[in-house]
């Protein structure tokens, strides 16, 4: 016992000893993280954790590796609030190779303590664009613009009028420009060729932060991930125009299947959870919800040749409709490309739907033609053997499969003996009225 005790306490000192060795190193740290796709609130959630661990970390700097087409503006806003507060310096990095910080984008890079971008990148087209996907007109287009350009002044007014300028551009006429043409108008502070290359050209740079003015030291720094976590990828997905879609389809349809076959608990709720998910993700995105009439139709439609069959002509009118409500739902012809849903997805999906519910009217016609199975009308037609001989009003047996039954001669039936074969006529309770086959 004494022995496991020495052990616990040597282990617990080595280990504050390790502790303590790793803080006094002087070696600083830089927080990685990376933002890849739409400025969508998730992405909140990740900047503001990201920046927690640094500052509890007390990092040195933090590199924010950017590719993005452009997203909310609202989200945006909030973003550049939260980097702005930082008391960590925060740069940003326009990157990799071919990566674009597009409108939204554009203004995040702006808000950086620091910014760089790679070799081939873009930055800007920058205009404010409503809830539609449409350019915001007259007066209220007006007011958003100003108020951008107001927020882009605040952030690149120490960099010279020539930023200033290009920072404006990109909002009232949705100019880009290159790495390069933002480098020569001061609009970034780098152009480098990778992660490593930036923090070597850091080392010594001077950034004004709240409280003063900050140099970063990155000379033998050490860096460390910040990535996205499962939550936040998974709510970022959900904005996701296709997989938006695709839990609105399956949804809708589950929750059809369950109404038109009550009793079961699986389609229902896996429909009423996918529309919950389908909902988030349209509430985020741009969509135009006259499209969910067009999708509520076809539905209607795939029902309705199901309950009243016609051989197909409102399967296919349902087809259509949802096609057409898709596309109309989330690719209206100002919605931004990258929140448009993949128009093969919509016809594949359509014509899915379509087979599966032509195949459950065949089943439904085939119902209808095929003999009844059970009851007294299933016994009609069928042939059996006399087992006694069988009389009028006289009751004999036959055999019937595997059962043997009471039954009685029909009168315009021929003499009925043992061992002759009978065609059942008539069900009269539990007897049954033949005649000889």
């Amino acid at each position: 016992m004494k022995l496991i005790r020495i052990t616990i306490l040597t282990l617990v000192v080595a280990l504050a000893f390790s502790s303590l060795a790793n803080a006094q190193s002087g070696e600083p740290l830089a927080i990685i993280m990376t933002a890849d796709g739409p400025i969508m609130p998730p992405m909140l959630e990740y900047f503001e954790r990201g920046i927690e661990t640094a500052e509890q970390r007390n990092a040195e700097v933090i590199i924010l590796q950017l590719n993005t087409p452009g997203g909310s503006v609202d989200t945006m806003l909030e973003i550049i609030q939260v980097m702005r507060a930082s008391r960590v310096p925060m740069v940003v990095y326009v990157s990799p190779n071919d990566a674009i910080a597009g409108s939204a984008g554009a203004l995040i890079t702006m808000a950086g303590h620091a910014s760089a971008m790679a070799p081939k990148t873009a930055i800007g087209a920058a205009s404010p664009i409503d809830s539609s996907g449409a350019d915001v007109e007259s007066t209220l287009g007006t007011k958003i613009k100003e108020i951008l350009k107001a927020r882009v002044r605040t952030l690149v007014e120490e960099r010279g009028t020539k930023a200033v300028k290009l920072a404006e551009a990109m909002i009232e006429d949705a100019k880009a420009v290159t790495a390069g043409e933002a480098l020569e108008a001061n609009l970034i502070d780098f152009i480098s060729d990778d992660t490593e290359d930036l923090l070597q050209s850091l080392n010594g740079f001077s950034v004004q932060m709240n409280d003063g003015e900050r140099t970063i030291n990155t000379e033998n720094v050490r860096t460390q991930d910040v990535n996205i976590s499962f939550i936040e990828q998974l709510l970022l997905m959900l904005t996701d125009p296709n997989i938006a879609f695709l839990l609105l389809a399956i949804g809708v349809q589950g929750i059809l299947i369950e109404i038109s076959s009550p009793g079961g608990w699986f389609a229902g709720f896996l429909g009423a959870t996918c529309l919950t998910l389908a909902v988030y993700g349209m509430g985020v995105l741009t969509v135009n919800w006259f499209g969910f009439i067009f999708l509520i139709i076809a539905f209607v439609l795939f029902v309705l040749d199901i309950k009243a069959p016609t051989h197909g002509a409102l399967t296919t009118a349902g087809v259509a409709s949802f096609i057409v409500g898709a596309l109309v739902l989330f690719n209206s012809p100002s919605t931004p490309q990258f929140q448009r849903v993949s128009v093969p997805l919509v016809i594949g999906m359509g014509i899915f739907l379509g087979l599966l519910f032509f195949g459950i009217l065949l089943i439904a016609l085939r119902a209808q033609h095929r003999p009844v199975q059970i009851g007294a009308e299933s016994m009609l037609g069928k042939t059996g053997t006399a087992r006694t001989p069988v009389g009028v009003g006289d009751a004999g047996q036959v055999q019937l499969g595997s059962e043997l039954w009471s039954a009685e001669k029909s009168a315009e039936s021929e003499k009925i003996g043992k061992g002759d074969l009978v065609e059942v006529v008539e069900v009269r309770g539990l007897r049954l009225i033949v005649k000889k086959k």
